[in-house]
C-alpha cells in the first residue's frame, strides 16, 4: 500500500479537527498538534551538457523550497544507497524504502536550442516510493502527464528551480505552489533617528535583491497588483506622504491622484484595476478607492473616526479595514459599494465590527483564498500575528514577540510573511509563518527590512 501522505488532508485535520478524505494516510497527533514532515529525497539532477554546477545548484534549490515549508524532510544524500538514478529508469525501490523515503524525485537539466537562442530545460519524474509507481502531474491543459518541464534562460536558472519545487508542491499537497514568486519590503539602513527606507524586491526565498528606488525619499508599505507588474506605496516625496505606483517594467513612479492631504496604506483591489488608500484630512482619516483607468476616485467611509489599512476580498465585494470607532483598533468589514450589510452580531449596518477580543487590532490582510483574514494584534506589551474568519470567527494567533507586524499572504493563502524587532531596539527583519503556526522561519536580507508584501506567481 502506498505510504506518500497527502500534506493538505493532514493539513485540514490539524486546522479543523475533521477527518481528512480516504486517500490521505498522513498520522497527525491532533491531542498535541504533532505535525509529522513527509520524508522526500532529491538527489542531484544529472547534468546534460551543462556544467554539473548548474545541476547542482538547482537540485539544493529545489531542496530549499521544499523544506522551508514545514512539510517535507529532505532525506539527507548521505543516507542514499542507489546512487546511479536516472530519469528514464525506474528506481529500486527497496534502496529507498531502507532509508524511509516516501518519495523520489528525480531530475534532469540540459542546454537546448529554440529560435537560435540556448536555454535551459529542467525536467522531473517523481516516484511513490511504497506504492513503488511514477506519479504523475497535471500539466497546463490538466491532461495527466508521467513528468514536467520547464524552460528559461540561462541567467534564470533559480526560476526553473522555483517552478520545480511548485509543481512537487502541487502534486503533494494538492495546493497552488508559491516559489516563483517575489517578495517586495522596505529595506533599511543607517542609524534609528536618520533611517534610510529604500523599496526593494527579491525572489521568495531572499535572492536576487534588487533596489528600485534611491533611499533620498523614505518610502512605505509597498503592495503588488495582482499582475505583479506594478507596485503601489507610500513615498514623502514632495514632502508630504503621498501614495504613489512603481511600474517594474519600466522603472518609473508616479503619484496616484490630486488629493489635497497625505495618503498613506494603499492596496490594490483583487483584479488590480482600483487602489485602496487613506487620505488623511483635518484630523480625520478616511478610506477611498480609485480608478486606475479613469483615476477617478470614490470615498468609502464617511466616519469621524481614524479609518485606515484597507483591504478587498477577492470576489471584490468586501473590504475589511482597521477602525478605532468603538473606542480602540478593531476590524470592521464593509461592502465595497457603501451598502447596509448584515452584521455577525446582529442588526444591519454599513461598516460591521469582527473583532472583539482583548487588545488592538491592525493591518488586516484578505486572504486570497478568500477564507481568513490576516492581522497584526497588541496585547499585554507583546504583539502577535494572527487569523480570523471573515464573519469574526476562530481567531487564532499564529506568532508572538516583542513586535511582529506587517502580514501579507503567499498567493495560495498558506503562508504569511510580516516584520519582526525580537527586542526593543533591534534591527526589524523579515520573517513567514504557515497556517498552523508551527513552520516559523526567517528571511534573511542583506540589510534590515520590514513591511512585506508577495506578488503573485509569475507569469
Amino acid at each position: 500500500m502506498s505510504r506518500i501522505k497527502t500534506v493538505l488532508g493532514a493539513l485540514a485535520f490539524w486546522l479543523t479537527g475533521a477527518m481528512p478524505l480516504a486517500s490521505a494516510q498522513l498520522e497527525v497527533n491532533i491531542s498535541t498538534g504533532v505535525f509529522e514532515p513527509t520524508p522526500i529525497a532529491i538527489p542531484d539532477f544529472e547534468a546534460k551538457g551543462v556544467d554539473p554546477e548548474i545541476a547542482s545548484q538547482i537540485s539544493e534549490i529545489v531542496r530549499s523550497d521544499l523544506e522551508s515549508t514545514g512539510l517535507f524532510v529532505l532525506t539527507p544524500p548521505s543516507a542514499f544507497i542507489q546512487t546511479d538514478v536516472n530519469i528514464e529508469v525506474a528506481p529500486r525501490f527497496a534502496d529507498w524504502k531502507i532509508i524511509k523515503s516516501d518519495a523520489l524525485v528525480i531530475g534532469s537539466v540540459e542546454s537546448v536550442l529554440r529560435d537560435g537562442t540556448e536555454l535551459l530545460r529542467g525536467s522531473l519524474r517523481m516516484w511513490d516510493v511504497y506504492g513503488e509507481e511514477l506519479m504523475r502531474f497535471e500539466d497546463e491543459s490538466g491532461a495527466l502527464v508521467s513528468g514536467r518541464r520547464f524552460l528559461t534562460k540561462p541567467e534564470d536558472l533559480r526560476r526553473i528551480a522555483h517552478k520545480i519545487s511548485d509543481a512537487i508542491y502541487s502534486r503533494l499537497t494538492g495546493e497552488d505552489g508559491y516559489f516563483d514568486t517575489r517578495i517586495v519590503y522596505i529595506a533599511e539602513s543607517g542609524p534609528k533617528l536618520a533611517r534610510v527606507k529604500r523599496l526593494a524586491i527579491m525572489d521568495s526565498d531572499g535572492a536576487n535583491v534588487q533596489y528600485l528606488t534611491s533611499g533620498r525619499y523614505t518610502v512605505l508599505t509597498p503592495r503588488f497588483s495582482p499582475t505583479a507588474q506594478q507596485i503601489t506605496y507610500m513615498s514623502y516625496e514632495g514632502g508630504i506622504p503621498r501614495v504613489y505606483l512603481y511600474d517594474l517594467q519600466r522603472g518609473r513612479q508616479e503619484v496616484l491622484g490630486d488629493f489635497r492631504s497625505m495618503t498613506f496604506a494603499p492596496r490594490f483591489s483583487a483584479d488590480g484595476s482600483r487602489v485602496l488608500l487613506t487620505e488623511a484630512e483635518s484630523g480625520n482619516s478616511d478610506i477611498h478607492i480609485m480608478d486606475l483607468r479613469t483615476r477617478q476616485s470614490r470615498r468609502l467611509t464617511t466616519h469621524p473616526a481614524i479609518d485606515t489599512s484597507p483591504s478587498m476580498s477577492p470576489d471584490g465585494r468586501e473590504v475589511v479595514f482597521n477602525s478605532d470607532r468603538g473606542g480602540s483598533p478593531q476590524l470592521y468589514i464593509m461592502n465595497a459599494d457603501g451598502s447596509p450589510r448584515a452584521c455577525p452580531s446582529g442588526g444591519r449596518d454599513i461598516a460591521c465590527r469582527i473583532t472583539f477580543g482583548t487588545g488592538r487590532y491592525s493591518t488586516p490582510v484578505w486572504s486570497p483564498r478568500g477564507d481568513l483574514i490576516a492581522f497584526t494584534k497588541q496585547s499585554g506589551g507583546r504583539f502577535y500575528i494572527g487569523v480570523i474568519g471573515t464573519d469574526g470567527s476562530g481567531e487564532r494567533l499564529l506568532t508572538e514577540s516583542y513586535l511582529d507586524e506587517g502580514p501579507d499572504w503567499s498567493p495560495n493563502g498558506r503562508v504569511i510573511t510580516f516584520f519582526r524587532e525580537g527586542r526593543p531596539g533591534a534591527a526589524p527583519e523579515l520573517w513567514s509563518v504557515d497556517l498552523t503556526g508551527r513552520s516559523l522561519r526567517r528571511l534573511v536580507t542583506p540589510t534590515d527590512a520590514s513591511d512585506p508584501a508577495w506578488s503573485p506567481l509569475l507569469p
